[in-house]
This record gives C-alpha cells, structure tokens and sequence, in this order.
C-alpha cells in the first residue's frame, strides 16, 4: 500500500543505491522526492523522466538497476524550494545523505531551515534518517532544526542515527566506466553509481506511536553504539589497515591484496583477534549475535570478501584517503588499538597498520612539498 512520502537530501551514491533504492523496491511510496544542488545532475534526471540507474557489484558480477518516477528539485531555485516544503510537510521518512554533518547549516537554504519550515505545518508522522557517518549526527540534526523551528518540535517526528556498513563509490573516469560497461547515472552525466550489493543497515529504533516506516529491511535497535563501534573499530579500521598496508607493498587495487596472504592473515588477526575479542569483552553482556566469537567471525570473514570485491574495484588510494583524520587518536587505527589495550588485549596488527598509515601520511606530505617547491 502506497501511503508513504520520501524525501531525500543529497544524491550521492548511498542516497540513490540504499535509501531510494530501497524505498522504490519497497513498493510502499506514492512519491519519492530529491533535493540536489547539482543542477547538471538535477537536469538529466528530470530529461530522462525521473530515471536514474545504479550499478551493484555482487560476488559474481556486476548488474544495473533502473529507478524510475523519481522527483528532483535544487533548492537554490524559489519554485523548486516551494515544491520541495510542500513534499517536506507531508514526508513520512526524510532522509540526509550529505557529505558531513556540517552541511546541516550551510547556506541561507540550509537542510536544518527546510526541514525546520516544512515541521512548522507538519502534521503526520515522519522519521528522519541520518547518513553523515556521524555517531551523532542525530543529535546535530535535531539541534540545528529545533535552532530554527519556530514553535515546539513536533512528538510524532524522530530524528535516526544509522549504522552503513554498505560500501560505495561514484565512477568519474569515462574510460574506467566504459571498460567496466558501467550504465551512467542518467544520459547525460559522465558518473556512474557503484554500489555493493548489501542492505543490512542498523538504526535507531523508531519509538512513534502507531507508525511503521515504509522502508521494512533496516534493523531496528534501540542501542546503536555498540554496533557503531563494530563499523568503527572494525569495518572501518580494517579498511584503513589494508589500504595502508597495500600501499607500502605498492599495491593500487583493494581486490589485488585477496591474494597477498601475509597482509589478509594480518588484516584477518587485527579483526578477530584484536577488534572482535576488545567489543566481545566490552559487550558480551548483551546478548547479541555480533558480540560472540562465531557472530564476530562471521562478521570479518564477509567483510574481508567484500572489502576485496574484484567488482567493486575500490582503490588503495580512495580507502586510503583523510589518513590525518584516519589516523586521529580516537579513529579507526588508533581508537582501535586503545580499545584493545582497555580490554587487556596487545593489538599487535593494529600496531602494523598504524606504522603504515604514518608512512602513507608523511609521503603524502613530502610530495604536496615537492609540488610546491617546484611551482
């Protein structure tokens, strides 16, 4: 039954491959609206009709999806902002995927002040969804909207954290796009959407009385920080660990390190042994099928797959990106390896990792010097 109303902020590739995807799949959604301040993008989507098309690499291959009857509008237009209050005030799930929390308020058309206006004539239930990769970014939304509102903060609308464990890039290169025979985003656009074909999503469970969301596939906990230190201290942190040991070893494809055993026996021993043993500890007393050694195991050997997904093709150079913010005391790497340390536990892997991350760092410094000397 189609009786909810999406509207989305940002159309990047989680976005359109999981939260659009998912709510068009559903089938439980007369309208599915976007706001997207690239009007070329904008553009191709209202040319093509409201059709887009995502790519989704799975163990065997590479597929595409097509999604159709989508609206889009740039709110740095008048009407369009009009258009979009209007789908605002009447959204069941609202969703921001944008590029850090601090687009919350940026701009005179920010997403806290078209959010904060349409609320002020809202009357039925809604969720929001909060996609930043952001612990907190639920409570930055609701701070930044309630900054704004002009009257109290409706109690049939909740603001969600979300846990996104589904890895994704957008393809710019047009030979990489025709050699994979990726379908662009739309005619007209020289990108295309890859995603891995994954969907299970934690988040924050929706406590609005008599309202089911229309998206049915995300999991739904009242906790999320458990499972926010698995993505962080795990999913994350091995990431970053192969990425910097593959670039020591000179590697440029995530898929070429599936058959470096010595850096998958590393990576497979900081997940298990150091990330898992540290969160089963601190959180054995939950009861969660994550939290024990099988559920934990599990977990790595599914994400060391697809980490290495020949096609999904990440690059050592995209995963190894930000490594100042990376390597940041209370991140992936060294986060990581504190919370072994309070578990009793010597993250001796992680200590690899950590190694070749500064490495990666100070030769990224040294060539940005180089560059600039020769200017």
């Amino acid at each position: 039954m189609k009786n909810h109303i999406f509207t989305g902020f940002g159309f990047g590739p989680i976005q359109a491959g999981l939260f659009v995807h998912e709510a068009y799949k559903s089938g439980n959604f007369s309208r599915i609206i976007i706001s997207e301040v690239d009007q070329k993008l904008v553009d191709a989507i209202r040319t093509n009709n409201g059709k887009y098309y995502v790519n989704i690499a799975g163990s065997g291959g590479i597929t595409y999806i097509e999604i159709k009857g989508v609206e889009i509008y740039n709110p740095a237009d008048s009407n369009a902002r009009l258009e979009l209050l209007d789908a605002l005030s009447s959204s069941t799930e609202i969703v921001t995927s944008l590029p850090s929390v601090n687009f919350y308020n940026a701009g005179e058309n920010s997403v806290a002040q078209l959010i904060a206006s349409a609320l002020e004539s809202k009357n039925c239930p809604a969720v929001i969804y909060t996609a930043e990769n952001n612990n907190h970014a639920a409570e930055m939304l609701l701070e930044a909207v309630k900054n704004k509102i002009k009257k109290n903060f409706p109690p049939n609308v909740q603001v969600l954290n979300t846990v996104i464990g589904k890895m994704s890039q957008v393809v710019t290169d047009k030979d990489e796009i025709r050699q994979k025979d990726l379908k662009p985003i739309a005619p007209g656009i020289d990108r295309a959407f890859l995603v891995e074909d994954f969907n299970k999503i934690f988040v924050t469970k929706c406590n609005i009385l008599d309202f089911e969301p229309g998206i049915e596939v995300f999991i739904e906990k009242e906790d999320l920080l458990p499972f926010e230190e698995a993505k962080l201290f795990g999913h994350n942190a091995i990431h970053a660990l192969l990425a910097y040991l593959g670039a020591y070893k000179g590697y440029k494809k995530m898929a070429e390190l599936k058959n470096d055993n010595e850096i998958m026996q590393i990576a497979r021993n900081a997940f298990i042994k150091e990330s898992g043993a540290a969160l089963i500890k601190k959180y054995a007393q939950l009861n969660y099928a994550l939290f024990t050694e099988d559920g934990y195991r599990d977990y790595a050997e599914d994400l060391l797959e697809r980490m290495t997904n020949p096609y999904l093709d990440d690059t050592i150079e995209r995963a190894a990106r930000d490594p100042e913010r990376k390597l940041g005391v209370n991140d992936r790497i060294f986060g990581t390896m504190r919370l072994a340390l309070e578990q009793g536990i010597v993250p001796i892997n992680m200590t690899k990792a950590a190694a070749a991350g500064i490495k990666y760092f100070e030769t990224l410094k040294k060539d940005k010097i180089k560059v600039k000397n020769a200017e």
